[in-house]
């Protein structure tokens, strides 16, 4: 049906869970990691075991967000999508739900609550112009 096509279309990329989005973070600050490190990095953060981390990864490597190697040992987990796209579908998603699409409102909202470095801001001004440029 269309309807399935027009959803398929929309987010080919699945969208992680709070959960694995923190798991996520560690697996792209460092490329690639195993279970164990995952965990003693969560463990800083939270009271977490090794079966539960485990788990979860191995459902995320089930929907598409991780890649295992099993040739190593202990075995290695990459992202399977780059930290941008990723990031993008949730700041989509974040973009619908909580501005009904507002780009604008959006971007004053999070400048407003959040200092940007000046090399950001330089980045943010380049973006607008090149955007108004299109116009």
């Amino acid at each position: 049906s269309n309807m399935t096509a027009a959803m398929a279309k929309k987010s080919t990329i699945p969208k992680p869970t709070n959960a694995e989005f923190k798991i996520l973070s560690v697996i792209w600050d460092r490329q690639s990691a195993t279970v164990r490190e995952v965990l003693n990095h969560l463990k800083q953060f939270e009271d977490i075991g090794y079966t539960t981390v485990l788990k979860v990864m191995q459902i995320m490597t089930e929907k598409g967000l991780l890649k295992r190697n099993a040739k190593v040992k202990p075995q290695l987990y990459t992202a399977a999508i780059p930290q941008e796209k990723t990031q993008g579908v949730l700041l989509n998603d974040l973009l619908d739900r909580a501005f009904k699409g507002a780009t604008g409102s959006m971007v004053l909202q999070l400048l407003s609550t959040k200092k940007a470095s000046s090399e950001e801001l330089r980045q943010i001004r380049e973006m607008i112009d090149n955007q108004e440029n299109q116009k």
